[in-house]
């Protein structure tokens, strides 16, 4: 990944690597350093409290604080929207994501953060909704429908899945029917919808806000 400022004469973007270079100075001690990212640099998209750490080792230490909801998003159309999703649970640190429908999803939207993410498969809702019911997990669905409660004013469970559907068409009918319950995000403007990746991390950030402000931090 490049970031990119101003340089200063022509006024045209200069393109830097970010990250940080070769470890400076003798080595740490700890298995969960990557020796090829001490020796090379670490450019990949992670939180500096994670950089030169090996992949299974920033996976190792998520795990120790994941959050107890779960985000699933449909499947159906190949939705650009999804690899979104999936790199906001990874910011939140999401329990795992679950993908219902088509087994293969667009991940180029993830910026490859589904690589720290714990991902798990659903051929339909009723499948989804048969894996949340063993766990104890509350199945609510994200989307507009004259029986959706608001987001805003709804109590949301510590253990729950929370449910997308696809971009344009939301939810499938299937989906629907197999939540506890389904909730709207309040809007003033002239759409009918916002994005499903905008929803998705808006609804997130709720059970943040709700569940675990204040939490401990990556690499504490």
């Amino acid at each position: 990944m490049t970031t990119s400022h101003t340089d200063g004469q022509d006024g045209s973007p200069e393109r830097l690597p970010v990250g940080v270079g070769p470890w400076e100075g003798p080595w740490p001690d700890g298995d969960h350093w990557d020796p090829e990212l001490l020796a090379e640099g670490d450019r990949r998209n992670v939180v500096d409290a994670y950089r030169y750490w090996r992949l299974e080792a920033i996976v190792a230490d998520l795990d120790r604080s994941r959050h107890a909801f779960h985000v699933a998003v449909e499947n159906w159309q190949h939705d650009l929207n999804i690899g979104s999703v999936v790199r906001t649970a990874n910011a939140f640190n999401a329990a795992a994501v679950h993908i219902v429908g088509r087994r293969r999803w667009n991940r180029r939207g993830a910026m490859v953060t589904d690589r720290y993410q714990h991902i798990h498969h659903h051929p339909d809702a009723a499948a989804l909704a048969a894996w949340c019911a063993d766990r104890g997990l509350m199945l609510i669905g994200v989307d507009n429908f004259p029986d959706s409660v608001p987001l805003e004013t709804f109590d949301l469970p510590e253990s729950a899945m929370l449910l997308f559907g696809q971009e344009g068409p939301g939810l499938t009918d299937e989906a629907h029917a197999a939540c506890e319950s389904v909730l709207s995000i309040e809007q003033y403007g002239s759409t009918r919808s916002m994005n499903a990746a905008a929803a998705a991390a808006i609804a997130m950030h709720a059970w943040i806000r709700r569940h675990a402000f204040g939490q401990r931090v990556p690499g504490s």
